[in-house]
């Protein structure tokens, strides 16, 4: 029998059509709570046809341990930053994805952390809780400037929104859709640097790649207004934790909304978690009903299709075929 490792909790928490068309695969599914480790990955590698993951270490070591036997891995979300898939190609192990499933909900998320941050919400709501009645004094958006690094699905949503809240909104990304641009008046820069002087509020919304880590850090930092907030719903280690944690303690950067960090799930004394102007959430931006049950349903449609010899919706490294198991 074919037998699948699942390891992403929302998937496995949410209820939904996803479950009924995993059932009816006849395959025999094997739980786990992720992301996994590297070890754990280890400990159970080899005994799998097929991995439907979420961000755990598939790294070249677990590939060569699942080796002969893994035949597909079905990414649930779309960032593919804890696979080896430059591996995984030369292994001619098709890695499935699903983009266009949460560009809604990341959006709003990140809405969520930059109005939370420029109206001390936190603040209000834990002193009320304690039967206080403290009030701090916020900011408005409105004709505020929005730079957004990557204007891929998630990052034309956020511009979306950010000129429905009457802001000025800047982009940066190597493919630009400049049909979108014009309809929704997104000005393009030509540099990074350009976005980082003139953005307020800067918003993540790229890829992690060896050019984007620690793309955020001092030396970036310091081109900035001071005072800047900056939104990450991309990925942890494009942001520099000890230069942030710098940067907000001196004022250089006014707040830090996150749903990302560059160790998840992070120890406690991780320095992020404990900044009075940083917000950090569970990497929850994707999670709500609506693109858990989108997500999963593309992930299981991909495994199948794959499984069948059939092309998936979507594949990372499509060069590689897929293979009937």
């Amino acid at each position: 029998m074919t037998r699948v490792l699942l390891t992403t909790t929302s998937f496995q928490d949410v209820p939904g059509a996803h479950h009924q068309m995993l059932e009816a695969s006849g395959f025999e599914i094997v739980r786990e709570r992720g992301p996994l480790s590297e070890a754990r990955m280890l400990e159970l590698a080899g005994s799998f046809d097929a991995f439907l993951c979420g961000d755990d270490a598939i790294t070249q070591a677990v590939i060569d341990k699942s080796l002969p036997r893994l035949k597909i891995i079905s990414k649930y979300g779309i960032g593919v930053d804890k696979i080896d898939v430059k591996y995984a190609t030369a292994k001619q192990i098709p890695v499935l994805f699903t983009p266009g499933v949460n560009h809604t909900t990341v959006a709003e998320h990140t809405f969520l952390l930059l109005l939370a941050l420029e109206q001390n919400f936190l603040y209000g709501v834990d002193a009320s809780r304690k039967g206080e009645w403290k009030r701090k004094t916020g900011h408005e958006v409105l004709g505020k400037t929005i730079g957004i690094v990557g204007l891929g699905r998630i990052g034309k949503e956020v511009a979306i929104r950010s000129r429905a809240f009457g802001m000025e909104v800047v982009g940066y990304d190597i493919y630009w859709d400049e049909a979108f641009a014009q309809q929704y008046t997104v000005r393009r820069v030509a540099t990074l640097d350009e976005i980082f002087a003139a953005s307020d509020y800067l918003s993540l919304h790229t890829n992690l790649t060896p050019e984007t880590r620690d793309l955020v850090g001092a030396k970036n930092i310091a081109k900035m207004k001071k005072g800047v907030v900056i939104l990450n719903c991309a990925r942890g280690e494009i942001v520099n934790t000890a230069d942030m944690v710098a940067a907000l303690q001196s004022g250089q950067v006014g707040g830090y909304g996150t749903d990302v960090l560059d160790a998840e799930p992070p120890p406690a004394d991780h320095p992020l978690l404990h900044e009075p102007n940083c917000i950090v959430t569970p990497h929850v931006a994707s999670r709500t009903y609506e693109s858990v049950v989108r997500q999963a349903v593309a992930s299981v449609q991909n495994l199948l299709r794959a499984a069948r010899g059939e092309k998936p919706l979507a594949q990372v490294n499509p060069e590689v075929p897929v293979r009937k198991i």
